[in-house]
C-alpha cells in the first residue's frame, strides 16, 4: 500500500519533458517540496496507525525506510535542479539566434544568443574584414572553422568550449588569422538591440552622426538568422544557418574544434 502511494506521489511531483536536441527538466517548485514532505508524513501516519499492536521495532524500521525513501527522492530532485540551473546559466539550446555584424571598414563579429533578448553566450571577433566575408558569401557557401588547442594534461582545467579565448580561423579552407572571444560591450549590445526585432535578414545600420565617435567606421553591416546547434563532444560544436528558402546545404556554417 505504501509503495503504491509513493508511486502516485512520484508521478504528481516529477514531470519529465524530453525535447529533441536537449534535455529540459521541469523542476518542482518550493511549494512542491513542502507538499512532498507533507505527503511523506501522511504516508508515515497511514503505515503506523494500523500497526499499533505491532512490536515497536517493526514500526520504527518501517518509519526509517519511509524516511530514507523521502530523502533519496529529495536528493534526486536537488540534483536535477542544480543541473538545470547550470544549463540555463551557460548553455545554448539546439536552436540559437546568430548575428554577424561589423563596421563597414572593420572586422567580422559573431554573436550567438539563446534568444533575441538575452546576453550573448558566445561573442567572437575575427581578423577577417567584413567586406571580404560578404564577398565570400555572395560567391557561394561559406564554411568557417575555429580551432583552439587543448591544454596539457598537467595544466588541464574544466574550460567549456565556448569559453576558449583564442582561435585559429579558416574560411573555406584558407587560413584567415586569429579570432578572439570577447565580452559584450555597450556598443556591441546597442547593435544587438537594434536588430532584436529582426528574426532573419541582412542590412545596414546607419552610423552615428558624431564622426568623432565613429571615426571612419560609420555604418554597421549585419546579417541575422537562426542557427541549428549540434554538439559533437565537449571539444566540438557546429552551428548551421537555417534558411527556409534554401533546399540544399546551409549558406553559412561555423565549426568550433578543440584539437
Amino acid at each position: 500500500m505504501a509503495k503504491s502511494s509513493q508511486d502516485v506521489s512520484s508521478k504528481r511531483h516529477f514531470h519529465w519533458t524530453n525535447k529533441v536536441g536537449s534535455e529540459d527538466v521541469e523542476v518542482p517548485t518550493s511549494e512542491s517540496f513542502s507538499t512532498l514532505i507533507q505527503d511523506e508524513k501522511k504516508e508515515d501516519d497511514k503505515v503506523v496507525a494500523p500497526e499499533a499492536s505491532v512490536p515497536a521495532a517493526t514500526s520504527q524500521a518501517t518509519r526509517r525506510k519511509l524516511r530514507a525513501v523521502a530523502i533519496s527522492r529529495l536528493r534526486s530532485v536537488l540534483t536535477v535542479f542544480g543541473k538545470n540551473r547550470f544549463n540555463t546559466a551557460f548553455g545554448l539550446g539546439s536552436r540559437v539566434v546568430g548575428t554577424l555584424f561589423g563596421y563597414r571598414r572593420g572586422h567580422v563579429h559573431f554573436a550567438f544568443q539563446k534568444d533575441p533578448t538575452s546576453q550573448p553566450a558566445f561573442l567572437i571577433e575575427l581578423a577577417t574584414p567584413i567586406s571580404g566575408l560578404v564577398r565570400e558569401m555572395a560567391s557561394g557557401l561559406v564554411r568557417i572553422a575555429l580551432e583552439c588547442d587543448k591544454e596539457k594534461e598537467a595544466e588541464k582545467k574544466a574550460v567549456r568550449l565556448l569559453e576558449e579565448p583564442l582561435w585559429r580561423t579558416y574560411c573555406n579552407g584558407k587560413k584567415s588569422g586569429f579570432a578572439t572571444r570577447r565580452e559584450c560591450g555597450p556598443k556591441d549590445w546597442d547593435i544587438l538591440k537594434a536588430v532584436e526585432p529582426i528574426s532573419m535578414g541582412a542590412g545596414v545600420l546607419p552610423g552615428n552622426n558624431n564622426e568623432a565617435e565613429t571615426g571612419s567606421e560609420g555604418e554597421v553591416m549585419y546579417m541575422r538568422a537562426k542557427f541549428e546547434r549540434i554538439v559533437g563532444s565537449r571539444d566540438s560544436e557546429a552551428f548551421y544557418m537555417m534558411n527556409p528558402d534554401s533546399n540544399g546545404a546551409p549558406e553559412l556554417s561555423i565549426y568550433l574544434l578543440r584539437v
